[in-house]
């Protein structure tokens, strides 16, 4: 395997499109109050891309070191577990994206403050800083978040509330409380996606000690987790819909209620282990579509 194919593997490319679904509503959202910027956007897609990839980078580093990655895990082999780069050479590409993601954020926050906004640009720059310490500390470390049952309250706040809001504040340069209710949504669709994977892993994590909720919840309440976020994540979206006057364009991410309700008769229906293992790259792509059809619902209204 060529050097380019490892370090695409070890970005898991198919990570991407959920990445970037808080960022599609939030500018989304922006694009239908006139305040937006194709710049912004742009920066703020590479900005998220990323701090992704980065933690792509950070969490293959740490699991194969603390030997959690092993030949008991049920999900697809991890490039430093199969010793296609060493310790070294992972260490060195989690610096250098550390770097591009410092520069894809300063320009972003360079494209969306003057001068006299320095105390909000600031303020940017340490959420930038915040998202870098928290992709690296996912699983990197003595005190690695991820083992400690907290990876789930980060996911949701940063592909939920850091994403959608912080994405919407940069273009529009104002707060409006009612996306807390789609970013809830799509940090709940995140957290969900998490969840799958905490449940398929669950025993190949409680014998490396990494505590997740599913190990705290037991294997039937981390189904039952899983049923809850998308129940929340339904109706905050409706919520949203009802606030505004409504139309039927609106109601398009209903749309995902089909495939989404398998989905879970599926989770229902599983003993865990490997059969989950598909189910989290259906999770991953609604939450993309779902980002997409709600923005569009909104945008044909206007």
């Amino acid at each position: 395997m060529s050097k380019t194919k490892i370090w695409l593997e070890a970005a898991r490319l198919r990570t991407l499109p959920l990445s970037v679904a808080g960022i599609i509503v939030g500018n989304g959202l922006a694009y239908q109050t006139g305040e937006f910027s194709w710049l912004i956007f742009l920066f703020c897609l590479l900005t998220t891309i990323a701090f992704q990839v980065l933690s792509n980078f950070a969490n293959d580093y740490g699991d194969g070191v603390k030997g959690t990655d092993n030949d008991q895990r049920l999900g697809p082999q991890r490039v430093l577990q199969q010793g296609l780069l060493s310790r070294q050479a992972l260490k060195r590409g989690i610096q250098v994206n550390v770097a591009v993601s410092l520069m894809f954020a300063l320009v972003l926050i360079g494209l969306s403050f003057d001068q006299s906004q320095w105390g909000k640009a600031l303020f940017f720059f340490l959420l930038g800083i915040a998202s870098i310490v928290a992709a690296i500390k996912y699983t990197v470390g003595s005190n690695a978040y991820g083992y400690r049952a907290m990876g789930d309250l980060f996911v949701f706040l940063f592909f939920g509330g850091v994403s959608v809001l912080g994405s919407h504040y940069l273009q529009t340069k104002a707060f409006d409380f009612r996306l807390i209710l789609p970013a809830t949504a799509i940090g709940c669709l995140s957290v969900a996606v998490l969840n799958l994977n905490n449940l398929r892993d669950m025993e190949n994590d409680r014998h490396s000690n990494k505590i997740t909720l599913p190990i705290l919840l037991g294997f039937d309440g981390g189904k039952r987790y899983h049923y809850v976020l998308f129940i929340t994540a339904l109706l905050t979206s409706l919520g949203f819909v009802f606030l505004k006057p409504i139309t039927i364009s609106h109601f398009l991410f209903l749309l995902l209620l089909l495939p989404l309700g398998k989905h879970l008769q599926r989770v229902s229906q599983s003993a865990g282990g490997s059969a989950l293992d598909p189910e989290l790259k259906v999770v991953a792509l609604s939450t993309f579509f779902f980002a997409l059809l709600f923005v569009l619902g909104f945008l044909l209204s206007s």
